[in-house]
């Protein structure tokens, strides 16, 4: 089961999250997120995350192609999650110019219907996130969704779980959708962007007695 982490803003906090063996944390690159972090501290947390074997992902929100693969070739980036309107075209653009880079394209999930969009993106990214849907923030707001929408759809590939998942419901989430993996951030926190180390290691406790 594959884990990011996301969110993170502390260099302390992102090295011990990634010796606790997740596949992946995310760092929001979104200005207007309470969980934003610049330019400078990318670079920062990259670097210090650079010996482990995680990969360290970009969040991005409607923000220019050329802006995205110049972070990704200046900060240290090797994965980039896409969490705006972006389109199929979009991905193709990223996938080709940034072919080594895990490329996530987020579906913020409003009803059944948002799942039929997921095809359009599958032969140019490496994953789909399924996260809830907020008429006003994008992410990493706490809140679940209907996971029972997934139940007659029949996904296939590799897509993750995001959306109100908690060391308390990863064991019946993972159950009712069968994901290859979640993606949590508030579930995990003290405060936006300051992670409890404790509930993270209780996640992955979890997650490995699944």
């Amino acid at each position: 089961m594959e884990i990011k982490i996301c969110g993170l803003t502390r260099v302390d906090q992102a090295v011990a999250i990634a010796r606790l063996g997740v596949t992946a944390v995310g760092l929001v690159c979104v200005s207007n997120s309470p969980r934003y972090v610049a330019p400078a501290q990318q670079r920062a947390l990259n670097q210090a995350l650079a010996d482990y074997p995680v990969w360290r992902v970009g969040v991005f929100a409607r923000s220019p192609l050329p802006a995205i693969i110049e972070a990704v070739q200046g900060n240290g980036f090797n994965g980039v999650q896409l969490h705006g309107e972006e389109s199929p075209a979009d991905c193709q653009v990223l996938r080709e110019t940034l072919p080594e880079v895990l490329l996530i394209k987020a579906i913020r999930v409003r009803s059944a219907a948002s799942l039929g969009s997921i095809a359009a993106y599958l032969p140019w990214v490496n994953r789909v996130l399924l996260d809830a849907y907020h008429p006003h923030n994008l992410g990493g707001t706490g809140l679940a969704w209907d996971w029972q929408m997934l139940r007659n759809h029949g996904l296939n590939g590799s897509w993750w779980l995001a959306g109100g998942v908690t060391p308390e419901n990863c064991r019946v989430a993972i159950a009712q959708t069968q994901p290859a993996g979640i993606d949590v951030s508030s579930g995990v926190e003290i405060a936006p962007g300051v992670k409890d180390l404790a509930r993270v290691a209780q996640l992955l406790q979890e997650v490995a007695g699944h």
